[in-house]
């Protein structure tokens, strides 16, 4: 079996090379990540809740939300806003 010999540059190159799959990596996983508008099924999943419960949210204003025709739409930042808002943090 013949042996190769890896130099710094090799290392290098190698090292640059896997930065960059690194970073193109996080470039589509970030924007796939996050969307815009979620859709009530989404909400419901990130917030593990019922769906009762998510219309419990919306009609005592809660979570704001847009509805076009018959489906409700809701703004991600708006909700991550609202999350940040009402946090609670107990001092023990």
């Amino acid at each position: 079996m013949p042996t190769a010999i890896i130099t710094t540059d090799d290392l290098r190159e190698f090292k640059i090379e896997l930065l960059e799959d690194i970073k193109e990596l996080l470039k589509t996983t970030s924007s796939a990540g996050t969307k815009k508008y979620l859709k009530s099924a989404e909400m419901m999943k990130l917030l593990k809740v019922s769906p009762g419960t998510l219309q419990t949210l919306r009609i005592n204003g809660t979570l704001p939300y847009t509805k076009i025709g018959g489906i409700i739409f809701y703004d991600a930042d708006e909700i991550y806003k609202v999350m940040k808002e009402n946090s609670i943090h107990n001092k023990y």
